[in-house]
């Protein structure tokens, strides 16, 4: 299986980055490519940006990267409450290029953050919207106090319960 996984979010020190990377190593007989969307920046959209710009192809790649893929696991930072700029953008632009994004892969949403809230808002968004972009989501799982729970030296979690229901995510990808 072509798995492919990045943070929805720019952050050089993403702990979605980490927690995405994460979940992905867990996928049995994954060939995992982990994507970093600071490769993907883009002007900030706008139709008159898409007038003159046409379709970038740094969206392009975007695009058929995602295309290229079996499988996909995204993990969402939250911004007050909502997308980041940077992956709001970069979607905006590849929705240009097809409203179906994500092309019908399996998909994990997770989202993470260092509150007790675990970025659910921006998870719960993601999940609803996720049907719109041709996204087959077979499992979610907001991660909180993130801290708390993942031991950033080894780069796992460590919360028993996190890592059951983390194991039970991915293993969705498989069926």
């Amino acid at each position: 299986m072509k798995l492919i996984t990045f943070a929805a979010s720019n952050s050089r020190n993403s702990i979605n980055k980490q927690l995405a990377t994460y979940a992905a190593s867990l996928v049995d007989n994954a060939q995992v490519e982990v994507l970093d969307i600071n490769d993907y920046e883009l002007p900030i959209f706008s139709e008159d940006r898409e007038k003159e710009l046409g379709k970038p192809e740094l969206a392009q790649q975007f695009y058929n990267k995602l295309g290229a893929a079996d499988a996909i696991i995204i993990s969402f930072a939250e911004h007050n409450g909502s997308y980041t700029a940077a992956y709001k953008n970069l979607f905006d632009w590849t929705s240009r290029i097809d409203m179906k994004v994500f092309q019908n892969k399996p998909m994990v949403l997770l989202a993470t953050s260092p509150g007790p809230g675990g970025a659910n808002t921006v998870l719960t968004q993601a999940v609803n919207s996720a049907p719109y972009f041709a996204a087959d989501v077979k499992a979610s799982l907001s991660i909180a106090s993130f801290y708390e729970n993942f031991d950033a030296e080894k780069q796992v979690l460590t919360n028993p319960e996190l890592i059951d229901k983390l194991q039970s995510a991915v293993a969705t990808l498989s069926n």
